[in-house]
């Protein structure tokens, strides 16, 4: 068969259900087989919003997301893409096109090295230079994809090897298990659990797999120990459980800092060092037990006393079936600093200003969204408020980015989402900053037919780095912008347009555009006027006291 059909067909043999992306006329023969698959292809209107949408289906599948660009200007659009994925642990399969390389008449005609350029960006990166190497070229690179930890892979298929005939067959998947935690590991681990007064579990990036959250929710539900998130392990256990403590979307300063001061056990599962150090080690703090598939990277701030490498939810349950909860343990600290940080944010769920106050966001939002609902935030300010206020109640419900951090990836984020789970409710939140960055996609959810709530936090200026420059305190400069009627904006590709006026108007526009079906975009003035006085100093100050 032609090896562009071989191609295709060993996608399929990895369950491959889409593939997001810009054809080129370098790709022409990938997209005339792929017309005869049962694979779905979805054009985009920018190749970096087809490797976002990639890198959030494999994120919620475990799969990996499959993108393709041409050569060149396409390769390089997905550079951020790849980065994300790569950061951010999301398994992510790119194929770019490229000229010929066997006869190429054309010079340097829109060339560049693109393999090289993918190197520090992926975990594989390779050109296929015949239709026989097509079946272990695209095995081993969702293999390297898909296993701990995920991320992304590239392979480039010139077009004079695409349309090559060959006699090569498809390899299928192989069986695999990981490997399991060192049983020594295990005791050493359940020994300093069971003799601590004050342990504490903290649930990080990595623990954001199906069978770790089982684990990890019986754990705590047979121990009690109280836990605390990072921003990228949020709803890996329900946030409305009462051992929850908190979320640990600020540095430092917080009502769970006062947790990780008073604990002298924390329990670390799924550490990965892409996300800010929700805590620091020191030399008089409290113990750390690693609890991860691969072994921990040390630094001055993190340094743990006991490893445990291996399959983390086989870890977990291991603790699980060993340890004994100790009635000596005390919580009552833990407990206090959950109940300050309700109570702080629960101060500002009625907030009546105009422009809407984030803390007034975020709990509307909230009461509009069901449990199993989905929210993507792109980057900025806001994320913060989100990651700290907003109870998760549902695995891989709260979709945000803590590894590249970049913008303009909530709406195709919240496309991919919409894909996966076509009948949960859905809404990217972003920024006015973030969302002009890849808004042209929403011309993308229109044309698919797409049920999605798209939330515009209106402020007129990068508002993070407003407040960063403020905290510096350095004159305003350089990062204020004008924005186009949004409402118009919408209408113009197709989607519906709405205004909030007075903050009263912010919940039930929300609940009428998740009624009715259709791309419903919203444009929400925000004041983050007390950005500063509040994470800054009021959170420090409450805390310190405690």
């Amino acid at each position: 068969m032609k090896a562009s059909e071989l191609f295709v067909r060993a996608l399929e043999a990895e369950n491959v259900e889409y593939v997001f992306g810009i054809p080129g006329e370098e790709n022409l023969d990938v997209l005339d087989s792929l017309s005869r698959s049962g694979i779905r292809l979805i054009l985009t209107r920018h190749e970096q919003a087809a490797g976002f949408m990639a890198a959030t289906y494999g994120r919620l599948t475990g799969k990996a997301g499959v993108c393709m660009a041409t050569l060149g200007p396409g390769a390089t659009n997905l550079v951020t893409a790849a980065a994300y994925a790569q950061l951010g642990a999301m398994p992510m399969f790119m194929v770019t096109g490229q000229k010929p390389v066997k006869s190429s008449k054309q010079g340097q005609f829109q060339i560049v090295d693109v393999c090289e350029m993918m190197k520090p960006l992926t975990k594989y990166t390779h050109q296929i230079v015949s239709g026989d190497n097509i079946p272990p070229r695209v095995r081993e690179a969702f293999r390297r994809a898909e296993e701990e930890r995920p991320g992304a892979v590239h392979l480039e298929f010139p077009e004079d090897v695409a349309r090559e005939e060959t006699d090569a067959r498809v390899i299928p998947a192989s069986q695999t298990r990981r490997p399991v935690a060192e049983e020594k590991a295990i005791r050493k681990a359940v020994d300093l659990i069971e003799t601590a007064k004050r342990p504490l579990l903290l649930i990080g990036a990595g623990a954001n797999r199906k069978m770790t959250s089982n684990m990890l929710r019986k754990f705590i539900h047979r121990t009690g120990i109280p836990f605390v998130s990072t921003q990228m392990g949020k709803g890996v256990v329900e946030e409305n459980d009462p051992r929850f403590i908190g979320n640990a979307a600020l540095s430092d300063h917080d009502f769970v800092h006062v947790a990780f001061r008073d604990a002298d056990l924390i329990i670390n599962v799924g550490h990965d060092v892409v996300e800010k150090p929700p805590f620091f080690m020191h030399e008089n703090g409290p113990k750390v037990i690693h609890v991860n598939f691969s072994s921990a990277h040390v630094d001055p701030v993190y340094f743990p006393q006991v490893e445990v490498v291996g399959d983390v939810a086989n870890a977990i349950w291991a603790f699980g079936e060993r340890v004994r909860p100790n009635p000596n343990w005390d919580f009552s600290s833990f407990e206090r600093a959950r109940e300050h940080l309700q109570a702080h944010i629960a101060k500002g769920t009625g907030d009546p200003r105009f422009p809407v106050a984030p803390t007034r966001l975020v709990a509307d939002v909230r009461k509009a969204m069901p449990d199993d609902g989905i929210i993507c935030l792109d980057n900025g300010i806001y994320k913060i408020w989100f990651a700290r206020n907003y109870a998760a109640r549902q695995p891989n419900t709260v979709l945000l980015d803590n590894a590249l951090a970049t913008m303009g990836a909530g709406l195709p984020s919240a496309m991919a989402a919409h894909l996966v789970f076509p009948d949960r409710k859905v809404m990217a939140i972003c920024g006015d900053g973030g969302f002009m960055m890849n808004s042209q996609e929403l011309e993308t959810a229109v044309r698919l037919n797409m049920n999605l709530v798209v939330l515009i936090l209106r402020d007129d200026a990068y508002g993070m780095i407003k407040w960063k420059q403020s905290q510096m305190e350095l004159e305003e400069y350089g990062l204020d912008y004008g924005n186009p009627d949004f409402v118009r904006y919408a209408q113009s590709y197709g989607a519906h347009g709405h205004r909030v006026h007075k903050t009263e108007e912010l919940l039930s526009t929300i609940e009428s555009c998740h009624a009715e079906h259709g791309v419903h975009l919203i444009e929400v003035p925000v004041d983050y006027s007390e950005n500063d006085r509040i994470l800054n100093e009021e959170i420090r100050d409450l805390s310190a006291a405690l």
